[in-house]
């Protein structure tokens, strides 16, 4: 029975909901793969850092975390003073690094993602900003540590996109897609059509969650592109970057465009798309309005969908209703999984 030592850096909602479903699946892990895990680590960034060789004390870090105090009360390592510190002292197997993204240079989550690989450990993340701008790197560090950099949670939160066209897709070339990326746009452009003005749309997706206080990376595009730009990195093969992609988000759009598209039987949502013509790939992110005979049209709520348009097949679709932390979760669980299974 092995014993996987796992740190984390950052402590968020997805953090506490991967240490809950670790917990809850040990026995699982145990009896299907042969493992057990162990968190040694986690590093906050506002709320303290703690390593103990024996294991964290799980119930007491939630605890902590969710009345914003400092959890270094758990360390047995005293006065760490910086993430890259934490890294480099803490006894693990695995990172999990979801750190906040960093849309224009992915960092400093590539960073702590190489710096763990380069200790050998698996580094696994839902942080999209690492897979866009460092994903060749990162690749081939951990090729040659014989270790996995892993990222199932960066586009659709569980849903296996990734992991689809590694395993059970293989001879396929990937021509293709569209779909819809954000689903903070979505839940938005929904609100909007049950009568709501874009700023009362925007208040109530801060009162359940969805949107941050600053709401800018979801309505003008910049999560969308970095995620069209991530599926066209890695499963196209053709390297993006978010500004690579033609980008408009959803401030122009008006509660009488809303209800014109209505009325025509139609619906406003945020396109995400990305299609190579006579060799040449165009990316874009753009509303657009689409009719009952879409695919996209039925999209509802916070979920999420994307097209693929492949080579052998086309038009493979995945749709993932509703997510949340514990989907997202579940895409890092899922990577730790194959990590070790495949390693």
């Amino acid at each position: 029975m092995n014993l996987i030592r796992v740190a984390l850096v950052g402590f968020g909602n997805v953090g506490r909901a991967l240490v809950r479903l670790l917990e809850s699946k040990q026995e699982q892990l145990r009896s299907e793969f042969g493992f057990t895990t162990l968190v040694t680590g986690i590093a906050t960034g506002h709320h303290g850092m703690a390593i103990n060789i024996d294991g964290i004390d799980i119930e007491q870090a939630l605890k902590i975390s969710h009345d914003g105090q400092d959890i270094s009360a758990l360390s047995a390592v005293p006065d760490l003073s910086s993430i890259q510190e934490f890294i480099n002292a803490v006894p693990a197997d695995v990172l999990f690094e979801n750190s906040p993204v960093n849309h224009l240079t992915g960092q400093p989550a590539a960073d702590h993602l190489r710096m763990a690989l380069e200790r050998g450990m698996h580094a696994i993340t839902a942080n999209k900003g690492p897979v866009v701008h460092a994903y060749e790197e990162l690749s081939q560090l951990a090729k040659r540590k014989q270790r996995r950099f892993l990222f199932e949670s960066a586009v659709m939160d569980g849903a296996p996109i990734f992991s689809l066209f590694r395993g059970p897709l293989p001879a396929v070339e990937l021509i293709g897609f569209q779909g819809i990326l954000n689903s903070c746009t979505n839940l938005l452009l929904e609100m909007m059509e049950g009568g709501r003005s874009f700023e009362e749309a925007v208040d109530y997706g801060r009162s359940i969650g969805i949107t941050e206080t600053d709401p800018s990376a979801d309505i003008d595009g910049w999560d969308a592109a970095i995620k069209v730009a991530a599926l066209a990195t890695v499963l196209m093969g053709r390297p993006l970057k978010p500004g690579d992609v033609q980008r408009e988000g959803i401030r122009g759009i008006t509660p009488a465009m809303i209800n014109e598209a209505l009325a025509e039987g139609e619906r406003w949502k945020l396109v995400c798309s990305a299609q190579v013509t006579d060799g040449v790939l165009e990316a874009r992110v753009t509303p657009q309005r689409v009719s009952p005979l879409s695919p996209l049209y039925s999209i509802n709520g916070t979920s999420s969908f994307v097209q693929f348009q492949l080579d052998t097949l086309p038009g493979l679709g995945i749709l993932e209703s509703n997510p949340g932390p514990e989907t997202t979760a579940y895409g890092l669980l899922a990577d730790l999984i194959n990590a070790l299974r495949d390693g």
